[in-house]
């Protein structure tokens, strides 16, 4: 089918670009000590909240496609939203579906992977929450409990702990709630499941955009080879690692779960793998490690033959690169992006970021589509994360992305562009109060540099974010602070800069107005109709 936009009938746009900033994890919630975005100085952000061009949308729950008001945003389906200009039912909930119907245990995937560990052994590996982000604990359960009934007696769990998009320091819980279903499973079947390897989300297997492929070795060898620190149970080393290095369930080291002095779950010829994470970023490179024949990131026999073995993937992470070539549910569909329509209009377009979020305003603001849709017209430009817990730097690459974003605009080549700046979610996810309000300050710092550049090139500006993360940094609970590294449920901003404006549009969002109705009110500042289907415009026009 052939995409095309209709020009707008009374507004032709501005000479210079449109720009989406996003700046990730910055949501808005009530003023107060544990907020990082109200606490810190921002007079630039404070400014905007108080303009005539200013609103609040939703980024979480049904507004973006995930099942239910009480599911938090993330960056995927943030980007997706923004890009796609429509709601589409999201991985969390397409899995759900999925499950709750039994298609899954249909797929000639599903039986394959159960012939495996009928005749050798089962592995489940993914990210050992609730939290719904990447993973939850109610589709492993699922797995779980089918493999058994459907005749799977060794089944190995190697969990990836979270501390994230849960609490701190909850994996003892959700390790203590696996553990009472493998009993239970154990009992009824006489089978030997059981958790075999584990560590955290940010220290092994859990890499997004090859930004650290020695993170995808570390896991890789823990849950294939045994590597790691030994220990009689998941709890022990758990605990045992909270005494001895003091950090968070996110950064704590890969472990392994050993009887009599052996590794319970190293993988061998004719094992089934299943990676039960359905959200893409972060599942990418470890399917690419277990996968692929010719894989040369780093040497998978280090330790032991890497074993020949039946891999599958909750969803295709990527459906232009088939990562994996096996899966259980298929991933959104999510078509005519926004991007597709300008490419059709031969509009020059540019984004950008850090490698942190560098695949979010590409690939996922395509709609899950890996590369360039017109390279002709695109320009794509990462900026290299740095290899570090990001309290330790919170500045992260903002300046940097900023530079390169001004000079981008200054160009004068492109009418839209778009770059996300990570330090309200990246920061925040650390739980560091002081170093997220430092990032804070310096995401103000460079929105003040971008507005005045968007000025002096007759631009306009778009301020939002994907999700809510540094807007609430910490609970209480009896007297007790309690770091929340999590996202939030809270709204985000949504702020038009346009130098040259006049009054020929005014802010009317509609009460559900939520981040995918942010592509039809660019279009319409860049000078277009927006489609048909597409979730309306924030603006009104007048005549």
């Amino acid at each position: 089918m052939t995409l095309q936009l209709k020009k707008h009938p009374s507004f032709s746009g501005r000479q210079g670009p449109v720009v989406i900033l996003v700046a990730d994890g910055v949501g808005v919630a009530p003023a107060g000590p544990s907020n990082a975005v109200s606490e810190a100085n921002t007079p630039t952000l404070d400014a905007l909240a108080n303009q005539t061009l200013y609103t609040e949308l939703a980024a979480h729950g049904t507004a973006v496609g995930l099942p239910s008001d009480d599911d938090m945003g993330n960056s995927e389906v943030g980007h997706n939203a923004l890009g796609a200009g429509r709601i589409f039912s999201q991985g969390a909930k397409l899995v759900n579906q999925a499950l709750d119907s039994g298609d899954v245990y249909q797929t000639e995937v599903w039986q394959q992977a159960i012939e495996h560990g009928k005749n050798n052994t089962l592995h489940l590996l993914g990210l050992h929450s609730d939290g719904n982000i990447h993973a939850h604990t109610k589709h492993m359960y699922a797995l779980m409990e089918k493999a058994a009934e459907q005749g799977v007696r060794e089944c190995c769990i190697h969990i990836l702990l979270d501390g994230r998009d849960v609490d701190a320091r909850s994996a003892l819980l959700f390790i203590e709630q696996t553990e009472n279903l493998i009993e239970k499973i154990n009992n009824e079947y006489s089978a030997n499941y059981r958790i075999a390897s584990g560590g955290g989300r940010m220290e092994i297997t859990m890499d997004r955009y090859e930004a650290d492929w020695e993170m995808v070795r570390r896991g890789y060898n823990c849950h294939t080879h045994g590597v790691g620190q030994a220990f009689p149970s998941a709890a022990e080393a758990v605990q045992a690692m909270y005494d001895s290095t003091g950090k968070d369930d996110q950064y704590l080291p890969a472990f392994v779960v050993e009887k009599e002095g052996k590794a319970v779950g190293r993988m061998h010829d004719g094992d089934a793998v299943v990676l039960f994470n359905f959200r893409g970023d972060r599942a990418i490179e470890i399917s690419l490690a277990y996968e692929r024949d010719d894989f040369d990131k780093f040497d998978r026999n280090e330790h032991g033959q890497h074993p020949k073995l039946f891999y599958a993937g909750m969803l295709q992470y990527d459906g232009d690169d088939f990562i994996p070539n096996q899966y259980l549910v298929n991933p959104p569909a999510i078509d005519r992006t926004m991007c597709e329509f300008l490419c059709a209009e031969k509009v020059k377009s540019f984004a950008i970021s850090e490698t942190q979020k560098y695949g979010h305003v590409t690939y996922f603001w395509n709609g899950n589509s890996s590369g360039y849709i017109d390279e002709s017209l695109e320009t794509y430009i990462e900026i290299p994360s740095d290899n570090i817990e990001f309290n330790e730097a919170p500045a992260m690459k903002a300046r940097e992305i900023t530079e390169e974003t001004i000079k981008l605009i200054e160009s004068g080549e492109f009418t839209f562009g778009r770059l996300n700046i990570a330090n309200g979610d990246m920061v925040g996810h650390t739980g560091d109060m002081a170093a997220a309000i430092e990032a804070m300050e310096v995401v103000d710092e460079c929105v003040a540099k971008l507005i005045a550049a968007i000025e002096k090139h007759n631009g306009i500006l778009i301020y939002t974010a994907d999700h809510g993360n540094a807007d609430i940094m910490y609970t209480e609970k009896n007297g007790v602070r309690v770091p929340k590294t999590s996202h939030t449920l809270s709204p985000v901003p949504f702020a038009i800069i346009d130098p040259n404006y006049d009054g020929e549009y005014e802010l009317t969002p509609s009460a559900d107005a939520g981040l995918t109705h942010i592509a039809a009110t660019a279009f319409n500042l860049m000078g277009y109709q927006a489609p048909e289907d597409y979730q309306p415009s924030l603006l009104t026009f007048s005549k």
